[in-house]
């Protein structure tokens, strides 16, 4: 291991949290490092130097000594590593945990799970996924986690909030694991376009930053089939229509093949999993612009970890009807150039694990430079962010450091050296 030479060399991410929320940012700081991957044109650029002021980039040179700065300018040197943009995720459940399955998360009280949700980001930005879209969590968790973090009282990624995920009665993201007498269900179900418009607003209201629905259903649900398309398509339409009015996107929850196309008709702007996807539905994402968000990395943990965490076997069953059909969809897809992002369902497979995926994208046509490019640029333009995603002048410091080249072995990026945030080292290996 090469030793990292910094004047903010941090080796725990306890210290380096406490680090960045004491440490006045009034100093500049410049970031140099041997590589930088540049995922706009896949070219690697020669001995960067990346000026940050207050958290943001200021300047991107090439060369040793080709920036200027005054001597309270802290310097961050990053010898023998390759920088690339900090990774985003754009399909988390932070309040998810895998190793309670099927009934097994009954023995805890509702705000267990809140609680578990600051040491998954927390392992999800050590991971070096410094921006994540989390769709669907219980009780307002990951809006009150976004709220944490952004006040600086716990470690995390930049978090882009559903709150509530949404469907039909009785679909996906309704609860359908009770007999009646126990009167579960979800409090935003949506059966009507009106309903789906209330659900909308009365999300944003509280926090919602993007709007996820389930168009068809699951694998991980009971009573549904992944197949089943489970809200129309005047009702998709509706909703996302009323997100985008609010300066919302929206993503939706699509196994089924028809529940793909009529999503994608609708103007949802991701599609999740997109499983059973056809080739008219890989025509349609491609004359519409829609971004497909697929998880074909997970059935690797659900099948070999699932029955020991209290998975139903229906479930799994599910589970493995999908997963050679998605991984194939997702070869065709790219294939014939749709617009793909990168997003795992962490929370189904443990958090911090989210690098895993990439190693699977390859396998199934993707370079590594286009793997990358799904968790950084498509991701950041799909977000509609200029904040993220890419290292240029304007967006945000954020900032991962591994030792190699991840165009040549991706699975680089499953371990990696440092992370940075806003400017200041989250993460770091010990020299």
């Amino acid at each position: 291991m090469k030793t990292i030479k910094t004047s903010y060399l941090l080796s725990s991410l306890a210290l380096a949290f406490f680090a960045q929320a004491n440490i006045a940012s009034a100093a500049d700081v410049l970031i140099s490092a041997s590589k930088m991957l540049d995922v706009r044109t896949g070219k690697m650029v020669a001995n960067p130097e990346i000026l940050v002021r207050d958290g943001r980039i200021v300047s991107v040179k090439s060369g040793a000594g080709a920036t200027t700065v005054d001597k309270e300018t802290r310097k961050i040197n990053l010898a023998g590593m390759t920088l690339l943009p900090g990774l985003i995720d754009m399909h988390v459940h932070l309040d998810a945990d895998p190793t309670y399955g099927g009934y097994n998360n009954l023995q805890f009280g509702d705000r267990f799970w809140s609680v578990l949700t600051v040491p998954h980001a927390a392992r999800t930005l050590d991971a070096g996924f410094t921006t994540v879209r989390n769709l669907g969590a219980d009780a307002w968790n990951d809006v009150g986690l976004r709220q944490a973090i952004e006040e600086g009282k716990v470690p995390g990624p930049r978090i882009v909030s559903a709150a509530y995920s949404f469907g039909a009665t009785g679909g996906h993201c309704d609860s359908t694991f009770f007999p009646p007498s126990m009167n579960q269900q979800s409090p935003f179900n949506a059966d009507s376009p009106e309903e789906g418009r209330k659900r909308v607003r009365e999300l944003r209201k509280y926090g919602a930053q993007v709007i996820k629905i389930c168009a068809t259903g699951g694998v991980f649900s009971h009573n549904t089939e992944p197949g089943q398309q489970q809200m129309s398509l005047r009702e998709m339409t509706a909703i996302a229509e009323e997100a985008h009015q609010w300066g919302l996107r929206a993503a939706a929850h699509a196994h089924g093949t028809s529940g793909i196309k009529d999503a994608i008709r609708a103007g949802i702007d991701t599609i999740e999993h997109a499983s059973l996807i056809d080739d008219e539905g890989i025509a349609l994402a491609k004359k519409h612009g829609a971004y497909l968000s697929m998880d074909i990395y997970n059935t690797d943990y659900t099948q070999s970890e699932g029955k020991k965490n209290g998975v139903l076997e229906d479930n799994l069953r599910k589970d493995r009807e999908v997963a050679d059909l998605q991984r194939e969809g997702f070869r065709k897809a790219h294939a014939a150039g749709v617009k793909m992002v990168y997003g795992t369902d962490a929370g189904i497979y443990p958090h911090g694990e989210n690098a895993k995926q990439f190693a699977t994208m390859v396998r199934y046509g993707m370079s590594p430079l286009q793997a990358i490019q799904s968790a950084t640029l498509n991701a950041a333009e799909a977000l509609d962010s200029k904040d993220v995603g890419v290292i240029e002048a304007g967006r945000y410091a954020d900032l991962i450091a591994v030792e190699g080249d991840p165009t040549k072995d991706v699975r680089l990026l499953e371990k990696v050296s440092v992370v940075i945030k806003a400017g200041e080292v989250v993460k770091a290996v010990k020299p």
